[in-house]
C-alpha cells in the first residue's frame, strides 16, 4: 500500500491531474474564494500527489481545487504530500473521493460516476462501500443510475430529482408493460415534492391500477389517504438504531418509523386494503 513519505514544495508545472480525480464537474466553484484565503494566509492544507506518468512530475490525488487556487493567484509551487510510489486508477478515485467528501459534498453526478467504475471493478456493492466508506443504500442508488432512461438521468444531472426517487419513478410510470417518457420526469418531479412515505404509495397505486394515467395517480396518493401526525415515545436506544435505520435508507426518521410500522401491521394482517 503506497504511503505518503513526506511534504514539499512542487512547481505548478511539474503537477498533472490523473484519471482518478473524482471531482469532474463544478471543478471551479469556490476556487475564487478559496484563492483568496490562500492569498491573504496561505496554503494551509497540503495536496496529495504520487508519482506522475514522467520522471519529475506528480499527479494530483487529492486538492485539485487548492492546485487551481494557486495557480489563480500566480503561485510558483504548491505544498504537497508525496506517497513514495505511483497508484492505480483504482486507488486514485477511493483517495480522491474519501478527501472530498470529507472536505466538500461532491457534486451527484461524480459520484455515481465513482461509484459505477469501482462497481465494474469488483462487482459488488460492499466492496464499493468498504472502498469509499459510503453508506450501503446511497452506493445502491448511484449504481442503478444506470438504470434509468435518458430523460430521468438528465433531470438527475441537473439536480432537479434525486437518483432514489427516478428509480421510483420509473418503475411507477412503466407498469402495465408501457411507458410515456415525458410521465415518467413529470412523475419524478412531483414525487420529489413527497415524502418517502408517499412515493412509495405512488409506486404502489401505479401497479394496482396500471390503467389508470399518471395525474389520477397523483391525485389519489395526495387526497385518497389522510395522513394522522402522532407522537411516539422512545428508549434512547431505539431511537439511536431508528436514526441508523433512517441514514441507511437514506431517508427522514418520520418517514423511517412510518414505513416500519406500516410493514409491521401489515405483517401482523391489520393493514386495511
Amino acid at each position: 500500500m503506497a504511503k505518503i513519505i513526506g511534504m514539499k514544495e512542487i512547481p505548478l508545472e511539474d503537477l498533472e491531474l490523473g484519471k482518478g480525480q473524482s471531482r469532474t464537474r463544478e471543478v471551479s466553484k469556490g476556487v475564487d474564494e478559496l484563492a483568496d484565503s490562500i492569498r491573504k494566509v496561505g496554503q494551509l492544507e497540503p495536496i496529495v500527489v504520487c508519482p506522475g506518468s514522467k520522471p519529475g512530475k506528480f499527479e494530483i490525488l487529492t486538492g485539485l481545487r487548492r492546485f487551481l487556487a494557486c495557480k489563480e493567484i500566480g503561485a510558483p509551487t504548491v505544498l504537497a504530500a508525496v506517497m513514495d510510489k505511483r497508484v492505480d486508477e483504482i486507488t486514485a478515485k477511493v483517495i480522491s473521493v474519501t478527501e472530498n467528501l470529507v472536505r466538500r459534498d461532491l457534486n451527484n453526478k461524480d459520484l455515481i460516476d465513482v461509484c459505477t467504475f469501482l462497481y465494474k471493478k469488483y462487482n459488488t456493492i460492499k466492496a464499493v462501500c468498504e472502498e469509499t466508506g459510503l453508506p450501503y443504500e446511497d452506493v445502491t442508488k448511484y449504481v442503478k443510475y444506470d438504470r434509468l432512461i435518458p430523460e430521468l438521468k438528465e433531470v438527475v444531472d441537473k439536480g432537479d430529482v434525486d437518483v432514489k426517487v427516478a428509480l421510483r419513478a420509473q418503475d411507477a410510470a412503466a407498469t402495465g408493460g408501457k411507458m410515456i417518457r415525458s410521465q415518467a420526469v413529470y412523475l419524478a418531479k412531483e414525487m420529489s415534492k413527497m415524502s418517502g412515505v408517499q412515493q412509495k404509495k405512488v409506486r404502489e397505486e401505479a401497479q394496482k391500477k396500471p390503467e389508470a394515467g399518471v395525474l389520477d395517480v397523483i391525485e389519489a396518493v395526495k387526497t385518497g389517504s389522510q395522513i394522522t401526525q402522532i407522537t411516539v415515545t422512545l428508549s434512547t436506544t431505539v431511537h439511536r438504531s431508528l436514526q441508523t435505520y433512517a441514514s441507511a435508507e437514506g431517508t427522514t426518521q418520520d418517514d423511517a418509523a412510518a414505513s416500519l410500522i406500516e410493514e409491521g401491521l401489515s405483517a401482523k394482517g391489520y393493514m386495511e386494503e
